[in-house]
Formats: structure tokens, C-alpha cells, sequence
């Protein structure tokens, strides 16, 4: 299994006196191969959420194609996309993403009840307990500190079991010793579960962990050098 980008970028409208478009990720290829932690590091700005949401299948690129396996995403309806996520992509996203009417518990575990795949409770329980939020089961999102509901969301998302693993900046609001407990999670999903594991980050903590590095800036991609 392989997710690869060919040739895909995306631009957005803005009016200025030189264009009426610009690059928030410019032409470029990219392969996320399985069994392997690649980290993308950038700054705040240089493209690196936008190429993760293209990559999942959430924002179109405005070029270029994105497969899983052989499959176009963006060939797919919207159905269709939306179980291919369900089932092979999981993402961690920066941006909050809870649903406020639903507990942590079933937050966590509305994935595989979506689609009516076996709901796996007992998996949910070692994961919320690893990452310190059994006690919060039945809490509401709105009771959740930052780093709380970003644990949910990394809880969420393993619990899928996808292929493919995209995080964005899945350790912001965390503090040091849970940092490291994600970081190993994503590695050991990696490297002995044979997940592609796809991180987008600006942290340095995050290099330790990695297979493969590379650069964000201005809406490319370099190889990384310390």
C-alpha cells in the first residue's frame, strides 16, 4: 500500500496588485510509504496543513493526483470518499473536532460506528488509559482541556486502524511526557502494526522519532538538514 501525491498543488484567490491567485503548496511529488514515520517540519504558514488535508482527501488540489494504491481520491464520489477515509485514512487534525452533543467515549468510537464495523471498546479503554483520558469517558467535549481533546482526537484516529496515518501537529498542546507517549505510539504503529505514518509538525521532539525528514517552506518541499 502507498499514498502518493503526483504533481498535485493547490492555489487560492487573492486580489493583489501582481495576481489574482497564489501557491499555498506549489507542483510537487511525494510518496508516504508504510512502515515509516515521515516528518514534515515548517513553520506556521509554509503549506504544511494544506498538503496533509490534500493528502487525506479533504480539500481538492487544484492540480495533480492523489492515490491510494490505484485509486484516484479524487475520482471518487463523495460517499465513496468518505468510506475510503473511514476505512483507510486516519487523521489527526490541528483544528478541534470534537462533536459538542457526544461524549469522549462515543466521540471516540462514532468512526466505526458510522459505518457498522465492530465497535472496539476494548481497544478504546487501553488507548483512553494510555493517554490519561479513561477518567474523561463520560465527559462532554466543552469540559476538555486543549491537550485533553487532542488526545481524544489521537485516540480517535489510531482506534480506526487505517493504513495510512496523517497527523497534524498531533503533539501542540501536550506536555512533555505525553508528547513522548504519542510520538512512541505513532512510531510503534509504524513499525510493528506496518502503518504509514505521516506527521506535520514544527517541533524538534518529533525528529527523534522519525524515518524520513523533510522541509516545508513557502509551499515546497527540501530535503531536511539540521
Amino acid at each position: 500500500m502507498l499514498l502518493r501525491a503526483d504533481n498535485i498543488s493547490k492555489t487560492f484567490f487573492r486580489n493583489t496588485d501582481n495576481s489574482n491567485y497564489f501557491f499555498a503548496v506549489t507542483p510537487l511529488n511525494l510518496e508516504i510509504p508504510p512502515e515509516t514515520v515521515t516528518v514534515l517540519m515548517g513553520r506556521s504558514g509554509s503549506g504544511k496543513t494544506t498538503l496533509l488535508n490534500m493528502l487525506s482527501g479533504i480539500l481538492q488540489p487544484s492540480e495533480g493526483k492523489v492515490w491510494m494504491d490505484n485509486t484516484d481520491l479524487y475520482s471518487l464520489t463523495d460517499m465513496e470518499l468518505s468510506r475510503l477515509r473511514n476505512e483507510r485514512l486516519g487523521v489527526i487534525p490541528q483544528a478541534r473536532s470534537a462533536v459538542d452533543s457526544l461524549t469522549v467515549r462515543e466521540n471516540i468510537l462514532l468512526p466505526a460506528k458510522l459505518y457498522g464495523k465492530p465497535v472496539p471498546a476494548k481497544e478504546a479503554g487501553y488507548w483512553m488509559k494510555e493517554f490519561e483520558i479513561d477518567h474523561l469517558a463520560n465527559a462532554m467535549p466543552k469540559e476538555l482541556s486543549g491537550g485533553e481533546l487532542r488526545r481524544m482526537a489521537i485516540v480517535r484516529a489510531i482506534l480506526q486502524n487505517p493504513d495510512v496515518l496523517l497527523a497534524d501537529e498531533p503533539t501542540g498542546d501536550l506536555d512533555d511526557e505525553n508528547t513522548d507517549k504519542v510520538l512512541s505510539a505513532l512510531y510503534a504503529l509504524a513499525h510493528q502494526e506496518n502503518k504509514a505514518v505521516f506527521m506535520v509538525t514544527h517541533e524538534n521532539d518529533a525528529l527523534k522519532y522519525a524515518d524520513r525528514i523533510l522541509r516545508m517552506e513557502k509551499g515546497q518541499i527540501f530535503p531536511f538538514e539540521k
